[in-house]
């Protein structure tokens, strides 16, 4: 039997089992749900400047401080709110970002509305079916991609803030729209059965 901690993703930092978890057992699996898919936007704009582990240690912060991701109560946050959460020593308290996450909650909101979810607008780029990558060391993981260009100038276009290529390309990696598990990864193959 192969040891499974020689066939994860090369990025990987094996020394955390709570990274080692969420790659385990989230990263790269096709996300369907309009609250996931709303969750890690606000996670990987936060991550902007940052490591997506600073932001991992802080997933349950952000789940309390932004209504349990529930889309429509943060689309309502007032200033009084982002003045709170400025204050929130759970989160990254960065009054852009903050700011950005309201921002982007009313544009995801219109989003659904005209496409009947968030989730159909996102994997129509790609015809419903997830691009398999076929990665094999740390060197050939992009940080962007023509997908993540084409998709962060339309949200840009619509309003999106803190959302360019990079965070586009980590979120479309995290929901599963882009499987780019290591080729000698133990995960590859399991996400799109």
């Amino acid at each position: 039997m192969t040891d499974e901690t020689n066939c994860r993703c090369p990025w990987l930092d094996l020394s955390k089992p709570d990274y080692v978890k969420y790659h385990d057992e989230e990263w790269g699996v096709p996300v369907y749900d309009d609250k996931k898919m709303f969750e890690f936007i606000i996670l990987e704009s936060a991550q902007a400047g940052l490591s997506w582990y600073t932001i991992l240690k802080r997933r349950a912060g952000y789940k309390e401080a932004f209504a349990n991701f529930d889309v429509e109560q943060v689309a309502k946050f007032d200033q009084d709110k982002v003045e709170q959460l400025m204050q929130d020593t759970s989160i990254i308290r960065n009054r852009a970002k903050i700011n950005a996450a309201i921002n982007n909650a009313k544009v995801f909101i219109a989003i659904q509305q005209e496409c009947g979810s968030f989730s159909n607008y996102l994997w129509a780029y790609v015809n419903n079916t997830p691009i398999i990558n076929h990665f094999k060391t740390l060197a050939d993981y992009p940080a962007t991609s023509d997908l993540s260009d084409k998709i962060s100038k339309d949200l840009k276009r619509r309003g999106f803030k803190f959302f360019g290529s990079t965070i586009c390309y980590a979120h479309l990696q995290a929901c599963g729209i882009l499987n780019d598990h290591s080729e000698s990864c133990f995960r590859k193959h399991i996400c799109y059965k």
